[in-house]
């Protein structure tokens, strides 16, 4: 079957996306590989294998993947757990985790639930995104003062800091300051034609090289020409779970990362994505950078904004810009040799700066307390305690907070009236003339809108003094459906009615919300098929009740 994202193929649109988008991709590819602990080398294969096979096999048009600065945080925790538990299989167990998230992204894909991944609160979001961000500058702190990053993670680096700082090496620190003036301030009317990263690269390597020393500066030194080795999948029972959990963590923020670069990718280009197909394709990637011992990626915003900006409208750029990596992997990988590690480190940091989402951060408290409380709750719990608690326990409030506002609207939702003058309940004059003509003896108890599990307590409240009506009319003319706490609580209104000799009359003219309610027996209860599909024929009916009693 022909792929229709390369019917729109511009050959030079794409040639310079692809082109644009290497040069963008070398330092930061090489950045992220020395942030990991994997190498300089696993973030450049990482960047070709990944943005190769996402673009052959992906659903977006334009989107460009590669090792990002969320999954490498996640990539460089499941490394120092490993490589500290299993000194001699733990890289290969690492790799082996990156294979599993990508059997987990292309499950998801599978079946169809890529539109669900997004589906979070956007506070959540970007506390959880934020906390990656700082994250990444915290791990990068040592590198950028001359020491390598110490053991611990987060909580390793910060611990190390003073120590860090007595014996800082000036003249790594300068070179990363550096890079960062040069990052933060580099002209803006620049950054199109080229990319502020490649300009600190160059600038600060070279500085280096005419006037420090090697034997001062840590430097990156030669990556291997030629092709990547296999990694052998390992596994241990022991930590299996463990390798599992890991592997969820880092297919689903892969799966966010993606579908929500993929949107603003649409916003561009005007067209839409397929959310499966891309995740199945991203799923593909990963499992085979992970098979080659490269780094995951995902998509990556800035190179795909910047790949559309200079005109690609097809899979085409992507799998250009692999070529270009590769060529530069294979052909010059010399020319890495003297990079400082410094200067990589300032380029993470840069990273994780820009990942902070700041323009919530400056108007959170602003939109909303709750919102802002919960943003900062799960940037912290992100940061100190565990990337699954700070998204599970974020997700859970903020789903909490949404129940207890729709349930306060849902309530007014649920009104009883036996008096035609209330005006609560919309009743045409024909409708309104038979209730008056009921003298106060029928109940009219009116529901609108989804009916969940909140709305029980006040369906029980209205129905309260039903022993004072002869008949009760439950109108859900308007409920487009009701799950099983609210049809548990009917079920108890109707039984609640009879037992005081109120006779039930139900109109429920949706096919949809009659089916719910057989399903809960419901319909079995009300007596003498006193069912209607018309408010009218039920007031009819409920006053001719009335006037027999009588």
């Amino acid at each position: 079957m022909p792929d229709n994202r390369f019917k729109e193929m511009n050959i030079k649109g794409d040639l310079f996306g692809g082109v644009t988008t290497a040069i963008i991709s070398l330092p930061l590819a090489l950045a992220f590989g020395v942030a990991s602990g994997a190498g300089a080398e696993a973030g450049l294969w990482g960047a070709i294998l990944v943005g190769l096979f996402a673009a052959l096999f992906g659903g977006s048009s334009s989107l460009i993947s590669e090792p990002t600065g969320p999954m490498t945080v996640i990539m460089t925790a499941i490394l120092t757990s490993m490589m500290a538990k299993y000194p001699e299989t733990g890289i290969a167990m690492s790799f082996t985790v990156v294979m599993m998230a990508g059997a987990f992204q292309i499950l998801i894909g599978t079946l169809k639930l890529g539109k669900y991944i997004t589906l979070m609160p956007y506070s959540v979001i970007s506390g959880f995104m934020s906390g990656i961000g700082v994250i990444l500058i915290i791990l990068q702190l040592s590198p950028l003062l001359g020491h390598a990053s110490p053991s611990g993670g987060v909580m390793g680096t910060l611990s190390a800091l003073p120590e860090t700082f007595l014996n800082m090496k000036f003249s790594e620190l300068f070179l990363g300051l550096l890079t960062l003036a040069i990052l933060f301030l580099f002209p803006n009317a620049y950054r199109k034609y080229i990319p502020a990263q490649l300009v600190a690269l160059i600038a600060v390597t070279l500085l280096s090289v005419i006037f420090l020393s090697n034997e001062d500066i840590r430097r990156i030194g030669e990556i291997p020409a030629g092709l990547p080795s296999f990694v052998i999948p390992q596994f241990d029972t022991e930590i299996f779970t463990t390798m599992l959990l890991d592997a969820l963590v880092l297919g689903t923020l892969g799966c966010i990362d993606t579908l929500l670069t993929a949107v603003i990718g649409d916003s561009l280009t005007r067209k839409e994505h397929d959310s499966d197909k891309e995740l199945r394709g991203q799923g593909i990637a990963n499992m085979i950078s992970g098979l080659f011992g490269a780094l995951p990626g995902a998509g990556a915003t800035m190179g795909t904004v910047t790949n559309i900006q200079v005109g690609a409208r097809s899979p085409a750029s992507g799998i250009i810009r692999a070529l270009v990596l590769a060529l530069v992997v294979l052909v010059a990988g010399g020319l890495t040799e003297p990079i400082p590690m410094a200067v990589l480190a300032a380029i993470a940091v840069y990273v994780g700066f820009n990942i902070l989402d700041w323009s919530f951060i400056q108007r959170a408290h602003k939109v909303s307390v709750q919102g802002m409380v919960i943003m900062y709750g799960v940037m912290l719990l992100t940061v100190f305690v565990d990337l699954i608690v700070a998204v599970g326990l974020g997700v859970f409030i903020s789903n909490i907070i949404i129940i207890e506002r729709l349930s306060r609207e849902q309530v007014r939702q649920v009104k009883a009236i036996s008096d035609a003058d209330d005006d609560d309940v919309p009743l045409t004059d024909s409708e309104r003339a038979l209730l008056e003509r009921a003298n106060g003896k029928v109940l009219f108890f009116y529901l609108s809108g989804p009916m969940i599990f909140s709305v029980s307590k006040a369906i029980s409240r209205q129905h309260s003094r039903i022993a004072d009506y002869d008949a009760m009319i439950i109108d859900l003319t308007d409920v487009p459906m009701i799950d099983v706490t609210v049809g548990l609580a009917l079920e108890n209104a109707i039984k609640d009615a009879q037992d005081s000799n109120c006779e039930v009359f139900l109109l429920c003219p949706n096919e949809h919300t009659r089916q719910q309610l057989q399903k809960f027996n419901v319909l079995s209860l009300v007596m003498n098929n006193n069912t209607y599909l018309l408010r009218y024929d039920a007031l009819q009916a409920a006053l001719t009740y009335v006037e027999n009693e009588r």
